[in-house]
C-alpha cells in the first residue's frame, strides 16, 4: 500500500487507550514490560534489535529515545547518531559507517537518524546524483535483508508531525532556557524546505517498508501517543521474539562454598 503523508493527520491517535492521563499510565506499564523484555534479550545473547527513528527537526526522536527506555539497562542498549558524515566517512560507501554501529548479539541499538540520510537531507540538498540516491533505496533493502537473515529484528519509525506544530516547537526552544542550547539557525532554514522532505520521506517510506523491516508512520503531534505507539510497538515484537534467560545445569554445585 502506497503511504501518501498528506493524507495522514499528525494529530490523530488511534487506538490509544484513552485520553492522555490514561495513555501516559499505559506507557508506564510497557516500559515495565519493555524493562523486562530487553533484559532477556540481553541474557540471552542470540537476537538482536535494531529501532530506527527518524522525523523532521523537532519530530521527538530525542523525546522518544528519552521516555520509551527509561529504566532499561543501559549496558544492553545503545544510542548511535548520525550527524554529517566526516571526511573518512565519505571516503567509504554511505552505509560503512552505519553497519559498525549495528547491534551484536542481545543488544537493542537506536539510530537517531540513519542511513536514511543518504535518501533524505542528500538527495534535497542535491548532494549526490540523483542516479546515485535512486540506486540506494535497492541497496538499503538489501542491506537490512541481510541484517534480519543475521539474527537482528528491525522497526522503522518516522514522526510524522505537522508544519505548524513544527514551528511551535522551534519558538519554544527561544522561550525556554532549558530549550534553547537545541535551537540552530539552520532548521529554519531546512524548513523552508519541507515539501522537498515530505516528497523524500513518502519515497523512503514506501520504496523500504518491507515485510522483514516495516515502517511504521507515527502521528507525533502528541508526544505522549508518540511514547505509546513507540513503547506498544516495542514490546509486542519482543514478545514475538520470546527471548529466554539461558539455563544451567548446577545440579552437583555445593552451595556451602559459597
Amino acid at each position: 500500500m502506497t503511504i501518501k503523508l498528506s493524507d495522514l493527520d499528525p494529530d490523530a491517535t488511534p487506538h490509544a487507550p484513552g485520553d492522555k492521563e490514561a495513555t501516559n499510565a499505559a506507557s508506564a506499564a510497557l516500559n515495565e514490560k519493555l524493562a523486562d523484555l530487553q533484559e532477556r534479550l540481553y541474557a540471552e545473547a542470540k537476537q538482536s534489535l535494531l529501532v530506527v527513528f527518524q522525523a523532521m527537526d523537532t519530530g521527538g526522536k530525542d523525546g522518544a529515545i528519552k521516555h520509551v527506555f527509561h529504566g532499561v539497562n543501559p549496558v544492553g542498549v545503545h544510542v548511535a547518531s548520525f550527524k554529517a558524515p566526516t571526511p573518512i566517512e565519505l571516503a567509504h560507501d554511505f552505509l560503512w559507517r552505519v553497519h559498525e554501529k549495528t547491534p551484536a548479539k542481545g543488544d537493542i541499538v537506536i539510530f537517531n537518524r540513519s542511513h536514511y540520510e543518504s535518501v533524505l537531507i542528500e538527495r534535497v540538498h542535491d548532494l549526490v546524483p540523483k542516479k546515485t540516491w535512486k540506486a540506494r533505496y535497492k541497496q538499503i533493502n538489501a542491506f537490512e535483508e541481510m541484517l534480519v537473515a543475521e539474527g537482528t529484528t528491525i522497526l522503522k519509525f518516522f514522526f510524522h508531525i505537522s508544519k505548524d506544530e513544527q514551528r511551535d516547537r522551534l519558538l519554544a526552544r527561544l522561550d525556554h532556557a532549558d530549550k534553547t542550547w537545541k535551537f540552530n539557525p539552520e532548521d529554519v532554514a531546512e524548513r523552508r524546505l519541507w515539501h522537498d522532505y515530505m516528497d523524500a520521506y513518502e519515497d523512503a517510506v514506501n520504496k523500504t517498508s518491507t515485510k522483514y523491516a516495516p515502517w511504521h508512520v507515527v502521528p507525533a503531534n502528541h508526544k505522549w501517543y508518540r511514547n505509546y505507539f513507540v513503547s506498544k510497538t516495542l514490546v509486542e515484537t519482543l514478545e514475538r521474539m520470546n527471548p529466554k534467560y539461558p539455563t544451567k545445569d548446577l545440579s552437583s554445585f555445593d552451595r556451602s562454598e559459597i
